[in-house]
């Protein structure tokens, strides 16, 4: 199963993120956009998924639009989850404790993608491709 360590390798990995940290939890950036984050349940999450909140680690990711969001969602209701939050949003909470770390570095170069602006992720994915 994955680690923070996993996280923070994969996250930085990427060409031009940035690892920062506000309010006790540390965020991956391209260019000053988030694309994974720290995400500890609050108290109004708990409350909003009742006997289902999830114990352990969380990451939200980003995810291209609301019908990626739905997909992932439904991939695996053991793994990826979202909240009241973020109803709206094209995002993903993810148990770092139940996901294998080839699915974690899958879901975060997607989460890059979607954030990098289009020529640096254009190069990322021309260097990416095997020869």
């Amino acid at each position: 199963m994955a680690t923070w360590t996993d996280v923070r390798r994969i996250a930085l990995a990427l060409p031009e993120t940035t690892e920062q940290s506000s309010r006790g939890t540390t965020h991956w950036r391209v260019r000053d956009r988030n694309f994974v984050w720290e995400r500890p349940l609050h108290r109004v999450d708990r409350e909003a998924l009742g006997e289902a909140a999830p114990d352990g680690p969380v990451i939200g990711v980003r995810v291209a639009d609301l019908g990626v969001k739905e997909a992932v969602l439904a991939e695996d209701s053991d793994v990826f989850f979202t909240i009241p939050h973020f109803d709206g949003f094209p995002a993903v909470l993810v148990l770092l404790d139940l996901i294998e770390v080839a699915e974690l570095d899958e879901l975060i170069v997607e989460a890059w993608l979607t954030r990098a602006p289009a020529r640096l992720a254009k190069e990322y994915l021309a260097s990416s491709q095997p020869t």
